[in-house]
């Protein structure tokens, strides 16, 4: 059963990838290499003993984006994460991100109405919710305004995918993610930016080894018991995972109605200087960091309630914070060791 994975060489992608395809299914991806490497399917292989097809392309082209769907009219299910990501990033620049972040989607759901294909698995985020006024924040949380311009293409990708999947034979489940760490336990993939890192563990790990000289640590000024900003953050494996049990609900005609919302969480929340603590603790590494101000479109504090996934979709988020940071130091180590190889 042949699956697409667009933004299938990223972190959340790849580990996805790797899941769907030691449960058989067969897996092309999609990708324009914006934020990732070829070689990550290379990596794949190794662990899967599969290498899946990777097409080149940008999804924003919608020419492109209709001829390969019409080449590959044989599959049975998409799951979209080709999307840009920075909250920071979509500050400052907020037309690359509506361009890239919605015209991808309309295109991929255009192809799939052409071709006959009506699952969809969207990668969405729990940057829906804003500040929510409650904690843990469950899937019948008001969705707020948003906070930064990513947070807003994920919120309009959803009233997209509701308004088509009103009048489309499209069945969908959108999964909003927490905050995604970690690496594979094969040390082969793991969150690897190109450039700077927007994202908390990836600059921890690269402070630690050496490629940055110090980690900021964005305000400590927020209401929480150590002043910084609080996040459920969860194993990707354990995210991954989730999403082939996305694909089967789907595929098996087990949905209870044509879009459904999951969150991806732990339940638990932690505060950057906790994640720093724990980063500490099993790497043995002594982390240079410093506080500054807080950063646009971050929100103080947020983590899930897990309760409708784990009971609806059989799916609970199994690693601890500890072992979280751990992996993705495994997989920093493997990288440099790699580079210096070679």
């Amino acid at each position: 059963m042949k699956i697409l994975v667009t933004g299938g060489t990223g972190y959340i992608g790849s580990h996805t990838v790797v899941e769907l395809q030691n449960k058989g299914f067969e897996v092309v991806i999609v990708d324009n290499l914006s934020n990732s490497k070829k070689e990550v399917v290379d990596s794949i292989e190794k662990i899967t003993g599969t290498k899946p097809v990777l097409e080149v392309f940008d999804l924003v082209d919608r020419e492109k984006t209709a001829d390969f769907f019409k080449r590959h009219n044989d599959i049975k299910g998409v799951i979209h994460f080709a999307a840009y990501k920075a909250v920071g990033e979509s500050v400052q620049k907020p037309l690359m991100y509506y361009r890239n972040n919605l015209v991808s989607l309309m295109n991929v759901m255009e192809s799939m109405i052409e071709n006959n294909i009506d699952n969809l698995v969207f990668s969405s985020s729990c940057t829906v919710y804003g500040q929510p006024d409650e904690l843990p924040v469950s899937e019948n949380a008001p969705i707020k305004k948003a906070e930064s311009p990513y947070g807003n293409t994920k919120q309009i990708a959803e009233e997209i995918i509701a308004d088509t999947v009103n009048v489309e034979p499209i069945k969908t489940i959108a999964l909003r993610y927490f905050n995604p760490i970690g690496a594979h336990d094969s040390a082969l993939i793991g969150e690897l930016p190109l450039g700077v890192p927007n994202n908390l563990v990836p600059f921890i790990t690269q402070t630690a080894i050496g490629i940055r000289e110090q980690l900021s640590v964005f305000g400590e000024d927020y209401n929480t018991p150590d002043g910084t900003a609080i996040r459920d953050y969860i194993h990707v494996v354990d995210l991954a995972k989730a999403h082939v049990i996305a694909v089967n609900r789907m595929i098996e005609g087990n949905m209870k109605k044509d879009f459904e919302v999951f969150n991806l969480g732990t339940g638990n929340g932690y505060s950057v200087l906790e994640v720093i603590k724990s980063f500490e603790k099993v790497s043995g590494q002594k982390l240079n960091y410093k506080i500054v101000d807080r950063r646009p479109g971050d929100i103080e504090k947020v983590w899930a309630n897990p309760d409708f996934s784990n009971r609806e979709l059989g799916w609970k988020a199994e690693r601890g914070l500890d072992e979280m940071t751990l992996s993705a130091w495994k997989w920093e180590k493997a990288l440099r060791n790699n580079q210096t190889e070679s």
